[in-house]
């Protein structure tokens, strides 16, 4: 038997990020400004990013070099681990070799914290007191909270009220670490407020949430926005992932043929597979997965356009695969998918056929995360159960046809907030549920018209 855990020593973590941008098949279009129309200029983010993020955000350069107080601090937990998953390969009788990243060995459980370290380095920098924020799952503000703390600065975040009344530990956690959480839509805000005369029983999701904390951000002069997926600056700061995946997979002596990561807005996939796109343009042969889930299918179904990242239209346009700003989600489990947009840049590689999107209903993925559990022993965040399916899914289908593949996934997350979900997929309490196009295409009615 081969090593189980491929590791990397501190002096090997990478030192710089990589860039995707000018890699791509084509050039992205650029954000508009939400009034004009036209494309924004890096005055435009100043109200709401330090400059440093806003140029990372706009750059064409291949690598950005990573702070060397940033790689200090991502050494409590980085590199993390590649593990070789002996125990689900003899579960499956595949020939495949599958491997995992395993992110969830970070304080906050996930790979939230790479681009979170990073934010509130640059924002100390330039002398903010405070950084606002959405969260979904409670994933990104943990990670948020954790952060802040470490640079002694404040944090408050707009909790996805759904998730809010489902994961109250992933509160707690902000709490311990400093920050305060609110269940959004709140009466904190002014948009909040109108969210709630609309509909005061809102679920809430990721757009009203996103708009409530830009606003917060924007109407006080210490504090910035901090975005945990999407924006190029933050695939730019995962990217620390795929890189250190490169290096693990040589000292493993693998190349791999298949990558699969989550997407809801898209940073943990983004920061697994990019660093292969350069090799894949040299003619590797590898299949790149992005997966989401049927009630959310951003990529699956939605189309290739600009529209706003908020529900509000306080944020510039961005051309990315969309179901419409103003598209509420249904209430699943797997709440860090629950976005309407994906990154652009995400976006451009599904469009170019750089990538493939899935989707993929919640019962098969929790049958997948507890396979996983019972073979490997992490009990995987819903999340990250999107990508164990279709690994597996793929591992099987190795068999069938007698391959010995290389799989390779992002273990973005554990699942230990995440109990209530577990106990209602075991006790069949779960829906599988596939939104409806009609209503998708009552959410597109919305989008913005770009001249």
């Amino acid at each position: 038997m081969t090593d189980t855990k491929i590791l990397l020593n501190e002096s090997e973590m990478p030192k710089a990020w990589y860039n995707v941008a000018p890699d791509l098949p084509e050039p992205m279009a650029p954000p508009l400004h939400p009034k004009t129309g036209k494309p924004a200029e890096a005055a435009d983010f100043a109200p709401i990013f330090p400059m440093e993020l806003i140029k990372q955000e706009m750059s064409q350069d291949p690598w950005i070099e990573i702070p060397q107080e940033v790689i200090d601090i991502l050494k409590i937990w980085r590199p993390t681990p590649l593990v070789r998953a002996h125990r689900l390969e003899k579960a499956l009788g595949t020939p495949a070799r599958i491997y995992y990243k395993n992110e969830s060995v970070s304080p906050a459980g996930s790979h939230k914290p790479n681009t979170a370290i990073a934010q509130a380095y640059y924002n100390k920098k330039e002398g903010v007191k405070r950084l606002c924020t959405e969260t979904g799952a409670g994933q990104w503000g943990s990670a948020l909270s954790f952060a802040t703390a470490l640079f002694d600065l404040k944090c408050t975040v707009y909790m996805v009220k759904v998730s809010f009344d489902q994961k109250p530990y992933r509160k707690l956690m902000m709490q311990t670490w400093g920050g305060e959480a609110f269940a959004s839509p709140s009466n904190k805000t002014n948009s909040g407020r109108a969210f709630l005369k609309e509909d005061p029983n809102s679920n809430g999701s990721l757009g009203m949430a996103i708009s409530e904390a830009v606003e917060d951000a924007a109407t006080h002069d210490d504090a910035k926005y901090a975005l945990g997926s999407v924006l190029n600056h933050v695939m730019l700061h995962q990217t620390i992932i795929g890189l250190e995946t490169k290096e693990q997979l040589k000292k493993a002596e693998e190349k791999a043929d298949i990558l699969i990561g989550c997407v809801g807005g898209g940073s943990n996939f983004a920061g697994f597979v990019f660093p292969f796109v350069p090799d894949k343009k040299k003619g590797r042969d590898i299949k790149m997965i992005a997966v989401e889930p049927h009630s959310c299918p951003t990529l699956t179904k939605g189309p290739f356009t600009y529209d706003f990242g908020d529900t509000v239209g306080l944020t510039p346009l961005l051309k990315m695969y969309t179901l419409g700003h103003t598209f509420m989600p249904p209430g699943i489990h797997a709440g860090g998918l629950r976005y309407h947009g994906a990154s652009p840049l995400v976006s451009l590689a599904v469009k170019t056929g750089l990538v493939e999107a899935r989707a993929v209903h919640q019962n098969p993925c929790f049958e997948a995360a507890v396979q996983f559990a019972r073979t490997e022993g992490i009990i995987p965040a819903p999340e990250s159960s999107h990508a164990i399916r279709v690994a597996i899914d793929e591992a099987l289908q190795c068999k069938k046809n007698n391959e010995a593949k290389c799989i390779v996934f992002n273990l973005s997350g554990h699942g230990h907030f995440d109990m209530t979900s577990y106990d209602k997929y075991f006790n069949k309490q779960l829906e599988d549920y596939e939104y409806p196009t009609e209503k998708v295409k009552e959410a597109l009615k919305h989008l913005p018209k770009v001249g």
